[in-house]
């Protein structure tokens, strides 16, 4: 059976409005064309829909029936060929990964840069989260790769190194351990320190390095996020210790970072992606450029 669209949209955008001249200026069509289409759907259907008189239109009983019916029609058809759209464009110009936020606010947005010069049509998602979220994403398949701290237990992800990030200490420029070229972990046991939360992997890191030593550090504060803690230090509050990368993207006036060692921590970053599960051609072509910003 042939469905008259054209009549249906016609009809729906006339009942809607209550008048032919603003149905027609809706659809953009003349009076008369938009006539010829009621018409035409009448006589296809044996039933009249609307009542048409020279001050105003109405619809009929039959039209008042199939009104809701022709809306519910073409509201679900319109949303199927929205979800087509997104799913095509998904297909064709979509990318997601995962990265670390200190990685995300600092060497990212230069690969990035550098990747939408290439493909500016590109939609690229980026899911900014900790180490354990962005395991789990590339688990899944919601993200093509993750740029993360790397675990060596991992059997069952691909792993490509990208640099070694070593721990510093995190004081304001007139503290008197500011001098030092570089300090021990016991040369600030008796510091008060600011500590990021245990759901961060660079706590992990530390704690494992420090074994039994870490009970001894004076850990008088503990906040969620790296900027809270080096704000806490531009007060004189406390001192903290970060990886060198994170301080990528903050105003380092005022404060001074000092290396560690005995021992040194380090934290490894690398890409990490689903064994067995070839990157798509997008998804390859940023991680070499990925590569290439580390380098």
């Amino acid at each position: 059976m042939r469905i008259d669209f054209l009549g249906l949209h016609a009809f729906v955008a006339i009942a809607e409005r209550g008048s032919f001249q603003h149905a027609a200026a809706h659809l953009n069509l003349s009076q008369t064309a938009l006539s010829h289409r009621i018409r035409k759907l009448e006589e296809d259907l044996g039933v009249k829909l609307l009542s048409r008189t020279t001050r105003e239109v109405s619809l009929t009983q039959a039209g008042l029936a199939l009104l809701p019916r022709v809306k519910e029609t073409i509201e679900g058809l319109a949303g199927s060929l929205d979800e087509l759209r997104r799913a095509g464009r998904s297909r064709q110009a979509t990318l997601a990964i995962g990265c670390l936020p200190t990685v995300a606010s600092g060497r990212l947005p230069q690969a990035l840069q550098c990747f939408q010069e290439r493909h500016p049509d590109v939609f690229v998602r980026i899911y900014d989260n900790s180490a354990s979220e962005i395991a789990e994403l590339v688990q899944s398949g919601a993200v093509e790769f993750g740029i993360t701290m790397v675990a060596a237990h991992r059997w069952d992800f691909d792993i490509e190194l990208l640099i070694k990030d070593s721990f510093v200490l995190v004081c304001p420029k007139g503290h008197p351990l500011a001098s030092h070229a570089s300090l021990s972990w016991s040369d600030i046991a008796d510091e008060p320190l600011i500590r990021i939360s245990a759901r961060a992997g660079n706590r992990i890191i530390i704690d494992d390095a420090l074994g039994s030593r870490r009970e001894s550090q004076r850990w008088r504060f503990e906040v969620q996020h790296i900027q809270t803690a080096v704000a806490l230090v531009r007060t004189g509050v406390a001192l903290t210790v970060v990886p060198r990368l994170s301080m990528d993207t903050v105003d380092e006036r005022g404060l001074k970072l000092v290396p560690l060692k005995n021992p040194s921590v380090t934290r490894q970053l690398g890409i990490v992606s689903k064994r067995g599960v070839p990157l798509s051609p997008l998804a390859d072509e940023f991680r070499r450029i990925v590569v290439r910003t580390f380098g």
